[in-house]
C-alpha cells in the first residue's frame, strides 16, 4: 500500500508541477538557511575531545592583590604568569601536565630552492602531545633528556613536511627556525579541530600551530608570544628576564587528571602552592582562590558559543516556520481542489484513514525532495562563509549528523504543514460530489 501511495503522490506532483515546485523550493530555502546556521552552531558546540574532555583540566589562579579586579566573570585571569606555569610544571605531582604559549618563526632550509615562510609555532613540554592525543606520522615527541638539556629539536606538521620534504620521513633532518637549526624528531598528522580548545584566548577557531619546540628554549632564545599578554599592575619591564618574573599573564597550562582522587590531590596542591607564594610576598589576598575547569567547562566559561550564535539558529528556525506557513497555504489550495476526486474514492469504499495516509505520503515526498535540495543550498551557504571568512573554515561544514538531520527536519516540517490540509480533505462528504456529478 505504501508504494501505491508513492505512485499516487508522484502522479499528483506531475499534475501540478508549478505548485509542487514552489513547495519543494520553499522547504529547500528554509532547510538551507536553517542547516547553514545550525551546522556552524553544531560544530562550535561539539565536544572537541569527547573521550577525555572530562579528564583534561585548566587551572586558574587569582594572582591579584586585594582591591584589584580582572575583566573575567569570576575575577580570575584567563592565563598564567611564566613563574606560575614553570612552578606548576616542576612540582612533584606525578600527572601529565604542560605549559605552552603561541609564537612563530621563519621556516627555511637555508637553501635558495625553498622559499622561507612564516609559520605559527607552540612552545610546549613533551607531555602536551599525550594530553591531547596528537597522532604522529613519523617519529615521536622529543625525549625527556632532550627537554632537560634544552636540545634544539622540533616536531613539525604534516603540512610542513609535505612542503619541505615531499611527504617523506624527515626525522633526523634539520630545518631553520629564524637563524637557529633544529633537528626534526617527529611529524604530526594534520590536526583538524573545529575548536582550538587548548588556547581559546588567542582565537578559539584559529588553525593549529605547524611547529612545536621545547618550552625551555623560549627563555634561552627570549622567544616572544604571539598571543595575549596582560597585567594587573604597572611593572617596568626592560628585558625578557623581567617578563619571566613579572605578574603578566600570557601562558596556557593543561593537566590531565584521570580520577577524582587525582583531581582532589592537584586541587590541594594548588592551594598549598598559593599559600606558599603568599608567604613569599605574592598573592596578597585574604581569600586565596583558584579554579580547575575541564575542557567542556573551559569552553563554556569562555563563551566559545556566544548568545549571538544561539539567536541566529533561533531566527533561522523562525524563517523555516514562515516557509512551512506558506506551504500550508499551497497544500490547502492543492488538496481542496482535489475534493471531488476524493469524494468519489470515498463513495467507492476508501476510508478516511487511507485518504489521510495518501496525502501525508505525498507531503512527505515533497518534504524529502525539499530536504535534499536544502542540503545543496546549505553547502553553498557554508562555502560562502568559508570563502568570505577563513576564520570559520573548520566550522562551516556539515558532518554526518547534520547531513542526516536535514531531510529529517524537512520531513517533520512538511508533515506538520500537511496535517491540517490532509485532515480537512479526508473529511470530504461523498454525497455532495456525487450529486454534483
Amino acid at each position: 500500500m505504501f508504494f501505491h501511495y508513492i505512485d499516487l503522490s508522484w502522479r499528483s506532483i506531475k499534475r501540478t508541477p508549478v505548485i509542487s515546485f514552489l513547495m519543494v523550493f520553499a522547504i529547500a530555502i528554509g532547510i538551507g538557511l536553517t542547516m547553514t546556521s545550525l551546522s556552524v552552531y553544531h560544530m562550535m558546540s561539539m565536544d572537541p575531545i569527547p573521550h577525555k574532555s572530562g579528564a583534561i583540566f585548566y587551572p586558574q589562579l587569582n594572582i591579584m592583590d586585594d582591591g584589584n579586579e580582572w575583566h573575567s566573570s569570576d575575577n580570575l585571569p584567563y592565563q598564567l604568569t611564566y613563574q606560575d606555569a614553570v612552578n606548576l610544571y616542576n612540582a612533584d605531582v606525578p600527572v601529565p601536565k604542560s605549559p605552552s604559549f603561541r609564537s612563530g618563526f621563519s621556516v627555511h632550509l637555508s637553501s635558495p630552492d625553498v622559499k622561507p615562510t612564516m609559520e605559527p609555532a607552540r612552545l610546549v613540554n613533551r607531555e602536551f602531545f599525550s594530553i591531547f592525543d596528537r597522532p604522529f606520522i613519523y617519529g615521536a615527541p622529543w625525549s625527556l633528556n632532550s627537554q632537560d638539556t634544552h636540545e634544539y629539536v622540533v616536531v613539525i606538521s604534516e603540512k610542513i613536511n609535505n612542503r619541505l620534504f615531499a611527504g617523506e620521513d624527515s626525522v633526523g633532518q634539520h630545518i631553520y627556525l629564524d637563524n637557529n637549526s633544529y633537528r626534526i624528531v617527529g611529524v604530526t598528522a594534520n590536526w583538524d579541530h573545529h575548536v582550538k580548545y587548548y588556547d581559546v584566548n588567542n582565537g578559539a577557531f584559529n588553525s593549529s600551530e605547524q611547529l612545536y619546540i621545547p618550552f625551555g628554549i623560549g627563555a634561552l632564545e627570549e622567544i616572544t608570544t604571539w598571543g595575549n599578554l596582560n597585567g594587573w599592575k604597572h611593572e617596568g619591564m626592560k628585558n625578557y628576564q623581567d617578563l619571566m618574573h613579572s605578574e603578566h599573564v600570557w601562558l596556557q597550562f593543561w593537566v590531565q587528571l584521570n580520577t577524582e582522587e587525582e583531581k582532589q590531590q592537584f586541587a590541594n596542591f594548588l592551594m598549598t602552592y598559593m599559600e606558599d607564594q603568599r608567604e613569599k610576598g605574592r598573592f596578597n589576598r585574604e581569600a586565596l582562590e583558584y579554579k580547575l575547569r575541564n575542557v567542556t567547562e573551559w569552553l563554556e566559561y569562555n563563551s566559545v558559543v556566544s548568545e549571538d550564535n544561539r539567536i541566529l539558529v533561533g531566527l533561522s528556525f523562525m524563517f523555516l516556520l514562515v516557509c512551512v506557513s506558506n506551504i500550508l497555504g499551497l497544500l490547502l489550495a492543492k488538496f481542496l481542489k482535489r475534493a471531488p476526486e476524493v469524494g468519489v474514492r470515498r463513495a467507492l469504499g476508501a476510508s478516511k484513514r487511507h485518504i489521510f495516509a495518501q496525502h501525508i505520503v505525498e507531503v512527505s515526498v515533497i518534504g524529502l525532495a525539499g530536504g535534499l535540495l536544502g542540503i545543496v543550498i546549505a553547502q553553498i551557504g557554508l562555502w560562502g562563509i568559508r570563502v568570505t571568512n577563513s576564520y570559520y573554515d573548520a566550522l562551516a561544514t556539515m558532518d554526518v549528523s547534520m547531513l542526516l538531520a536535514a531531510p529529517i527536519i524537512a520531513l517533520v516540517a512538511s508533515f506538520l504543514a500537511g496535517l491540517y490540509p490532509a485532515w480537512l480533505v479526508c473529511r470530504t462528504q461523498p454525497a455532495i460530489y456525487l450529486k454534483s456529478q
